[in-house]
């Protein structure tokens, strides 16, 4: 917003309009410099954010316990059910992605490593086995 004091002289032809005109063009680069740099501030905090999320691949051994997530349990809502099954056991950790796994009963079958947890013995369940 122009003081009144620029607004009136810059209405008189040839007085101080150009001069005006080049101010008010800096302070525009000075707002769009300003609006960049907040922009990459911005992105920078954003890659942080999401990179600290970032899980390191985990590769499983054979025989290892982990726990099976189970995402369809949205058909029949329980709060307080657990989506988490098993323990089952490692069978094959494949290259791609996969992994094969077996559960008590002996039977095997594949899924993606990305729905999987390590398997952590709790201490209600050592209280239980004594």
């Amino acid at each position: 917003m122009a003081s009144p004091l620029l607004r009136e002289r810059s209405s008189k032809p040839n007085s101080i309009g150009p001069i005006y005109s080049a101010m008010h063009i800096n302070e525009l680069d000075k707002m769009r410099l300003d609006a960049y740099e907040s922009s990459i501030s911005y992105k920078e905090r954003n890659k942080r954010w999401h990179d600290k999320r970032i899980k390191a691949p985990t590769n499983y051994e054979r025989g290892d316990k982990v726990l099976l997530f189970n995402s369809r349990l949205r058909l029949f809502p329980e709060k307080l059910k657990s989506r988490w099954y098993g323990p089952f056991s490692v069978c094959k950790d494949m290259k791609n992605g996969a992994i094969e796994l077996y559960d008590e009963d002996g039977n095997e079958f594949i899924v993606n490593k990305q729905r999987m947890k390590p398997y952590q013995k709790s201490v209600l369940d050592t209280n239980r086995d004594k």
